[in-house]
């Protein structure tokens, strides 16, 4: 049977059983700490939305769309002033939605999209997207971060949280600043039975269980391996890593996301992945992701000047 003649029986076959073909979707998602649009540092807005732009993201998760308060402090730290994400998104001509309120998993985040934005998530979570017709759903998550572990078993003063020497410890205190946060948003993506992908993305301020290994340790990467608990949760509930599934190795490709502030030898501080983009899809491909920061190695896309306290991260997937 030649092509034309195969289509047209598939088309019959397709017809007569009421199936249709399967859709494919090609998206670009990104997770962005913007460090309130630059201002934290006295920068413009629009060195962010330059590295949007070079990035080319269609659906971005975004942190810190307002600056951090007069009173910050490491346990407490309320934003103030206006929310940047409005400007970001008329500058790239994109939709976009604050998640206003509290909680634990917000800190002045935001949804930016390509495509038009539905209805908000319970909570403030995420929001719905049509994506050509198809129901995407992103949830942007900013988390505690203080008590900040990988600080307490480097004997890194931050707050008033003790010092810790165990993985057990590790995991412990994780599980008490974070739990509640990731399980939140697992049990409201759980609930999406309509979506086509689901994807939580941000600013975690937890490493994960793939970067703490035997082999970083190894190469000096960690201090030890830690199993660490909100990463091992959204593996076990179905959902991928996507920096982590395009570049499996964490010594050759440790992906640090925290922080280009700091020397990576400087005692007082830990370089380390904390920022993800997890997606969850019926046969879920990632075709690439990388960092993108202000130079390299430490980012795959180089944006020059670089306006954050964080490097970015951006996945490309098929579904």
């Amino acid at each position: 049977m030649n092509a034309l003649r195969l289509t047209a029986a598939m088309g019959m076959v397709l017809a007569m059983t009421g199936q249709a073909p399967a859709q494919q979707t090609t998206l670009t998602v990104m997770a962005y700490n913007i460090w309130g649009g630059g201002a934290n540092e006295g920068k413009p807005v629009d060195e962010t939305v330059a590295v949007i732009k070079a990035a080319n993201p269609d659906i971005i998760a975004v942190l810190e769309t307002q600056t951090e308060g007069d009173s910050c402090t490491a346990d407490v730290c309320p934003p103030q002033g206006n929310s940047v994400a409005a400007d970001i998104a008329k500058a790239l001509g994109f939709f976009y939605y604050d998640q206003e309120g509290a909680g634990p998993t917000l800190w002045s985040n935001a949804v930016i999209s390509r495509y038009p934005i539905g209805k908000a998530l319970p909570g403030n979570l995420g929001v719905e997207i049509d994506v050509n017709g198809r129901t995407i759903y992103m949830l942007a998550a900013h988390l505690d971060d203080s008590p900040y572990q990988p600080y307490q078993l480097l004997n890194i003063e931050y707050g008033d949280a003790p010092f810790i020497k165990t993985e057990a410890e590790a995991v412990e205190w994780a599980e008490k600043t974070r739990g509640p946060a990731f399980d939140s948003l697992i049990a409201t993506a759980g609930g999406l039975s309509d979506a086509a992908a689901v994807f939580i993305a941000g600013d975690f301020n937890e490493p994960s269980h793939l970067d703490w290994t035997a082999a970083t340790v190894a190469a000096g990467l960690q201090p030890l391996p830690v199993a660490w608990p909100g990463t091992t949760k959204l593996e076990k509930a179905g959902f991928v890593d996507l920096f982590r599934a395009a570049n499996p190795d964490p010594v050759a490709y440790p992906a640090f996301t925290w922080t280009p502030t700091s020397d990576p030898k400087d005692p007082e501080d830990h370089h380390d992945r904390i920022d993800f983009v997890f997606g969850k899809a019926a046969n879920l491909k990632v075709i690439s992701s990388e960092i993108v920061g202000e130079k390299s190695p430490e980012a795959g896309m180089v944006v020059t000047p670089w306006p954050s306290d964080h490097r970015a991260v951006v996945a490309t997937v098929k579904f």
